[in-house]
């Protein structure tokens, strides 16, 4: 049918107006992606550029130095060693699998270590390193280097690692240091971004773990380009990291050494104290280990043998050892005795070899006893009887109240980990603790350091320097932060009267220095470095038998403390040793040698020792596995 003239102008005229319709929706559709267009290449221009920068501009944080620990003298105590090894990343690595078995041919990667990569690799984010091997040698890091276009994602890197060159003598006050765990991580609140790069090291045990803030330092960064392969093309910008600080503790590290060595083959612990300063100068713990072994990680074996040792070589015993003081204990007895009036410094008190209370026999460790003993005589013979009465007389809380003057059942806030504060008990303590009344049986065996009284070697040398300065004497571990030196603490007058502490010195004196002394085999020979000291013997059991009788771990602990010289007080030492039997043995002896070690600042010269004893003593220090001194060392290579 044919369209009508009229017809084919109005479709015309329609189709001509859908055009333009269409026509301009067109236009403005192009007119608006051209204003994004400009939008997006003009105005967005820099943000696109660094969204593209970032896809081939990767940063790094790179680890800082961790700060070095030192002795008093400068001796290093814990550095750092270079360390070469290689680290892959999940977002930079292709072919995983080819890239394992392209290195297989270059280093020694048995399939077990292939493995833990990558399991490693499943387990970590997208950027996080893991670490394929560490402590290469020199030949095979820069095997691994020059083919490195043929290892995507795997990055050679320079490191530092922790090293301890004086090992066992610091194992326990300085610690060490491990690469930080995943376990470890998970119980931290806050996560630092620093122990999250591969194996940095976080202090796990000793000043390593409390001053980890201070030695960790500040993590840097490193920006790198990179292709499409993963492969480093240059280096844009490095920040270095700040180094953690360096740290000078007290020790001397000769001392130190000489602690180890004249403990070794016992389960010990001695402290050597500067009374002037409280500076913790030595704090001994046998047997030690080998902190080194746990930086590299240690094997199951070895670690199973030191969890097995019946000497228990992993616990600080100078500072988590919690022992009965025993007759060391009676210092505080006597002063607390004194200062409540109940006694005066000649009165006596007989001793028949035991005092019967409460239907109970109460023996004194000479059983055909002492006879009629004042203050200074129950010190020099050590006589129990003495005690038991002057429990009755003064009671416990004025006892309790002396410890913690004298510096019983408190940590100081050292900074090492897992400090013991002992128990200074009283009347509150048991009932909180133990649901149960204080009867006069507990004071007659706390005034005796046996019962519930726990002490340790530190606080026991502690004790013994307020004692021989009527000061309150403070141990200080820290003597400077990045050369600053730090505040030594106390110093204050005890509030205790000084002819009560007279009283007690001049029985301290005679126990090393009468002939009557429970310690004058163990006296010091030169009249201008005399020692006043007092033996200790505790029971680890109730029944009362000799103790070559019972097996090792059934037997007494040997105790003793002393000060020296005995008229200007220089340093005080405390030593304990695990069922050693008796203090006056066992214990005198080892403390005479660390003393005289301490005053004479090397092996002690033979002209310090009785005559008689110059022969045993000579072979003893003969056989003493000490160290050579490597501050000397130090000197030689300087000269």
């Amino acid at each position: 049918m044919r369209r009508s003239p009229q017809e084919t102008a109005l479709s015309a005229r329609k189709i001509s107006r859908r055009a333009m319709l269409l026509g301009g929706a067109q236009l403005g559709f192009m007119g608006l992606l051209g204003l994004r267009m400009r939008y997006m290449q003009v105005e967005q221009a820099d943000e696109f550029r660094l969204m593209a920068e970032d896809n081939r501009i990767k940063v790094r944080l790179l680890p800082p130095a961790r700060g070095l620990l030192y002795d008093r003298n400068g001796v290093a105590l814990a550095e750092n060693e270079q360390t070469f090894r290689i680290v892959i990343r999940k977002e930079d690595a292709n072919q995983i699998d080819q890239v394992l078995a392209e290195l297989e041919h270059l280093i020694n990667l048995p399939k077990s270590e292939q493995e833990r990569v990558r399991e490693g690799l499943r387990k970590a984010g997208p950027s996080a390193p893991v670490t394929i091997a560490d402590r290469l040698s020199w030949e095979a890091f820069s095997a691994v280097a020059a083919n490195g276009p043929a290892l995507p994602g795997v990055t050679p890197e320079v490191g530092l690692t922790r090293h301890y060159p004086l090992g066992e003598d610091f194992a326990h006050t300085v610690g060490y240091v491990r690469a930080v765990t995943r376990d470890k991580l998970d119980k931290m609140e806050v996560v630092d971004p620093i122990y999250r790069i591969p194996d940095f090291q976080i202090g796990m045990t000793g000043v390593e773990t409390t001053l980890e803030d201070q030695l960790k330092g500040k993590a840097g960064t490193l920006r790198v380009e990179q292709n499409a392969r993963g492969r480093i093309i240059r280096e844009l910008d490095r920040q270095e990291g700040i180094p953690g600080s360096n740290i000078q503790l007290t020790f001397d590290h000769k001392m130190q050494n000489f602690v180890q060595a004249r403990l070794a083959g016992e389960s010990a612990a001695a402290v050597i104290l500067d009374i002037e300063t409280g500076d913790v100068m030595a704090a001994g713990s046998t047997p030690a280990f080998d902190p080194n072994q746990f930086v590299r990680g240690i094997s199951v074996a070895d670690y199973s043998a030191l969890l097995e040792n019946k000497y228990r070589p992993l616990p600080s015993k100078s500072v988590q050892g919690a022992y009965p003081p025993g007759s060391t204990f009676k210092m505080v007895t006597a002063l607390a005795a004194l200062e409540a009036g109940v006694v005066a410094p000649d009165e006596t008190v007989r001793c028949v070899g035991h005092t019967e209370v409460g239907g109970r026999r109460f023996h004194c460790w000479k059983r055909a006893g002492h006879g009629n003993v004042n203050l200074v005589g129950s010190l020099r013979h050590s006589c129990d009887v003495y005690y038991y009465e002057m429990a009755q007389r003064a009671g416990i809380e004025k006892i309790a109240e002396m410890g913690r003057k004298l510096g019983l059942g408190e940590s100081y806030g050292l900074p090492l980990p897992g400090m013991s504060s002992g128990l200074m008990p009283d009347k509150q303590w048991k009932l909180q603790k133990r649901g149960a009344e204080w009867v006069i049986g507990d004071s007659l065996n706390a005034s005796i350091g046996q019962g519930f009284v726990l002490t340790t070697p530190m606080q026991l040398a502690v004790m013994t320097a307020r004692i021989a300065s009527g000061r309150e004497v403070i141990p200080r571990l820290v003597k400077s932060i990045d050369g600053v030196e730090q505040e030594i603490l106390g110093g204050d007058k005890l509030d205790i009267n000084e002819n009560m502490l007279r009283a007690v010195r001049q029985g301290m004196y005679e126990v090393t220095n009468s002939s009557r002394g429970t310690a004058y085999r163990s006296r010091i020979a030169d009249a201008t470095l005399q020692m006043a000291g007092k033996t200790g013997t505790s029971q680890v059991r109730n029944k009362v038998v000799n103790n070559n009788n019972v097996p090792w771990e059934e037997r007494d602990h040997a105790l003793f403390v002393s000060y020296a010289p005995y008229d200007n007080p220089r340093y005080a030492v405390s030593v304990v040793v695990e069922h050693g039997g008796g203090g006056s043995s066992t214990a005198a002896p080892i403390a005479r040698d660390l003393m005289l070690f301490a005053l004479h600042g090397s092996v002690p010269p033979l002209d310090s020792y009785p005559s008689s004893q110059r022969g045993t003593i000579r072979e003893r220090f003969r056989t003493l596995p000490l160290r050579d001194d490597p501050e000397a060392d130090t000197e030689k290579s300087r000269a």
